[in-house]
């Protein structure tokens, strides 16, 4: 049986902006409500966007707690809780769920990675400690480990386990998920390129990079779909495709911060070993953000 859908449309995987000293919640609480202004579906904290990987726990928890205490209701929270470590993972689902998140996103473990086996061993781990629906999330360019659609129909069975952040980009693995467990389980789209076949499919929307820097424009394309007019949510998912590259051209969040930053929120400082994206690639992204209406 299917669970509730925790959101229907585009959900923003939020950068974290940050100072030299830490976390800019400043600029982070403008940035939220600019993406609630702009009709955002739903907002990710501390995903991989978000640098997780380079915040301290005591700053994932804080950035969780800002971001549910500034959204207050108004859209549903999902805070990243994901690591390659099972016993912390629970542990930052746990504190989420304690925070007030309305759903936890959990990457596959990355670098130690994990057999299929091990994989149903370290979500169902998550997943009976968790209060609050967890979705997997499956980005095998960026872990080296691939959720695969049986381990996916697997995993559905859990009651705790709602949806899939499905990222890898191969359609026929995303058909067979549909195949597998469509009615046991939500799928959202993880690559801005293919949100609207995804949809096709049967995603309930995305889990986006792009709308951080062009987020009512990625509303509008999941809006048009949901309305019926599918050719203009081709049209756009087209329009928006240079962009989409753009921001994926150095290694992400980079470019997405570098495109908030222009766009006045925050300074762009971005963790090492990442770096600021390259000046020529900053200048071209600029101009695709331009040429869909983002003043940068």
């Amino acid at each position: 049986m299917r669970k509730n859908t925790i959101f229907k449309g585009m959900a923003t995987a939020l950068v974290t902006p940050m100072t030299a000293a830490g976390v800019d919640y400043e600029a982070l609480g403008r940035f939220i409500d600019f993406q609630l202004s702009s009709g955002i579906n739903a907002l990710v904290a501390v995903g991989t966007t978000g640098e997780s990987a380079t915040l301290s726990p005591q700053e994932r928890n804080e950035v969780i707690r800002f971001t549910v205490e500034r959204v207050n209701g108004r859209v549903p929270v999902i805070a990243g809780t994901g690591t390659n470590n099972t016993a912390h993972a629970i542990s930052y689902t746990e504190n989420a769920c304690d925070i007030g998140a309305d759903a936890v996103l959990v990457v596959t473990p990355y670098y130690n990675k994990a057999t299929q086996a091990g994989l149903i061993a370290h979500f169902t781990a998550i997943a009976d400690k968790s209060t609050k629906p967890v979705i997997l999330y499956n980005v095998p360019s960026r872990t080296g480990c691939n959720l695969l659609p049986a381990t996916v129909a697997e995993l559905a069975k859990h009651p705790h386990i709602a949806a899939l952040k499905e990222a890898s980009g191969n359609m026929a693995q995303i058909v067979e998920i549909f195949a597998r467990c469509g009615d046991l389980i939500d799928v959202y789209s993880g690559e801005d390129a293919i949100t609207i076949p995804m949809m096709a499919m049967g995603a309930k929307g995305a889990i986006s990079v792009l709308s951080n820097v062009a987020p009512a424009q990625s509303v509008a394309m999941t809006d048009a779909f949901f309305a019926g007019k599918l050719e203009d949510a081709a049209r756009m998912q087209c329009q928006y495709l240079n962009l989409i590259n753009d921001l994926f051209c150095e290694v992400s969040p980079a470019p997405a911060k570098a495109g908030v930053s222009a766009m006045g929120f925050g300074e762009e400082n971005i963790r090492l070993p990442l770096i600021p994206m390259s000046e020529e690639n900053r200048q071209r992204m600029f101009c695709r953000m331009r040429e869909l209406g983002v003043n940068v």
